[in-house]
């Protein structure tokens, strides 16, 4: 049995009696230089640092053990931290975690916020445009102390230089520091001096979030971009699914990527796009949205540098020889496919892969009300055939 033992920046003082007892009876214990700096002469076990790469190391470093392993983490360990990962790799059967008051807790706990109105942002791990939000609060994890004059410059460059920002520092110990500003001021004049173990309080201003398809000028785009409309209905087509990847293949803009990140928890896209000055804008809506988007470029020449993804959208380059085909290998089973067609070309590849694989073939039109004179009249927008098919689960071989 592996125990987690959670501590906060007050050290041992704060720790209950079971979180003592256990650190006393302890024979080795691994954690950070900053963790174990924390234990007190009542501890006698050994101290070992974890190494660095830390995952390729875990399973060796468990079977040495001799099966009595002790290890300290930063309050809560299975809020974004190794008790999580410990699990994951070893099973909840063999992880018993003793957790401290979390950082997220007593952050919402000086800001006056709700816990459960606050959605938690690990930067540790992640880039720090992934903490950009259009709106509600946050409680951001620091990576380091130069994180949260990152997170402020990347919110006034997406328009969201309102936003208030309260850096915690050393929260709960006995250094524990408290300052507040707006993203705007801190991108003018970074805050100096910030300690490395710090969150952030982040109140998203102005609040601009809305739940559906966005409209089309919310992205940077040069006129190649998936319509508002279409674009509802492909991301119903995709279905997209908590911690799924998807490939944009054609993306122009990337607003299906970004939609299809927005959707679900973890949701993350690949965006294949060979305009050099389209690849710059998928960056820019990325980093605006604040969601994971990888941008590669010629589809199907770079795919081999992607992960196999969960599902595929192609928008741009259906009747390109071999692009299909080349999405649907790379595709896992029972992933979804999903291909949209405006020219009569492409309409003919789609009509094909239909034949052979099944799926739903659907074509959308739609009309907007424009000026006639002092008149309106309905101005028709390109009709779209849509193929939508879920790859078939491969059965083993038992011949």
């Amino acid at each position: 049995m592996i125990v987690v033992v959670g501590i906060g920046a007050d050290g041992m003082s704060g720790l209950p009696e079971v979180s003592r007892s256990e650190l006393s009876r302890a024979t080795v214990i691994y954690g950070s230089q900053r963790q174990l700096d924390l234990l007190d002469g009542t501890v006698t076990a050994a101290r070992r640092t974890w190494p660095s790469p830390l995952l390729p190391a875990l399973p060796s470093l468990m079977d040495d053990s001799g099966g009595d392993i002790h290890v300290i983490a930063s309050g809560d360990p299975l809020l974004h931290g190794i008790g999580g990962t410990l699990i994951t790799l070893l099973g909840a059967q063999r992880v018993a975690v003793l957790p401290h008051v979390s950082s997220v807790t007593l952050a919402c706990a000086r800001v006056g916020w709700p816990v459960q109105d606050t959605e938690i942002i690990s930067l540790v791990n992640a880039d720090p445009h992934t903490a950009v939000r259009r709106g509600g609060q946050a409680v951001v994890l620091s990576r380091d102390g130069s994180t949260p004059a990152a997170l402020a410059r990347l919110l006034t460059d997406a328009g969201r230089g309102d936003s208030e920002l309260t850096i915690l520092e050393q929260l709960g110990g006995p250094g524990e520091l408290r300052c507040s500003a707006t993203a705007r001021e801190w991108a003018a004049r970074p805050p100096g001096d910030v300690d490395a173990l710090n969150v952030i309080a982040v109140r998203y201003l102005p609040d601009a979030r809305r739940h559906g398809a966005l409209p089309d000028d919310a992205f940077a785009h040069d006129g190649q971009i998936t319509k508002q409309a279409i674009r509802a209905a492909t991301l119903a087509a995709l279905a997209p699914r908590p911690g799924q990847l998807l490939w944009d293949v054609g993306a122009g803009s990337g607003s299906v990527s970004v939609e299809w990140c927005l959707a679900g928890t973890g949701c993350r896209a690949v965006a294949f796009e060979r305009d050099e000055a389209r690849r710059a804008r998928i960056t820019v809506n990325a980093n605006t949205f604040g969601v994971r988007i990888e941008v590669g470029s010629d589809a199907p020449d770079s795919f081999g540098m992607a992960p196999p993804p969960d599902a595929v959208f192609v928008g741009g380059g259906v009747s390109s020889p071999g692009l299909l085909q080349a999405c649907w290998d790379a595709l896992r089973d029972g992933g979804r496919m999903v291909v949209n067609a405006v020219t009569v070309e492409s309409e003919a590849v789609l009509a094909h892969w239909y034949s052979q694989h099944g799926g739903e073939l659907r074509r959308f039109q739609h009309y907007r009300g424009e000026a006639v004179g002092t008149f309106t009249g309905w101005r028709p927008a390109m009709p779209v055939t849509q193929w939508s098919v879920t790859k078939a689960v491969s059965m083993p071989d038992t011949t």
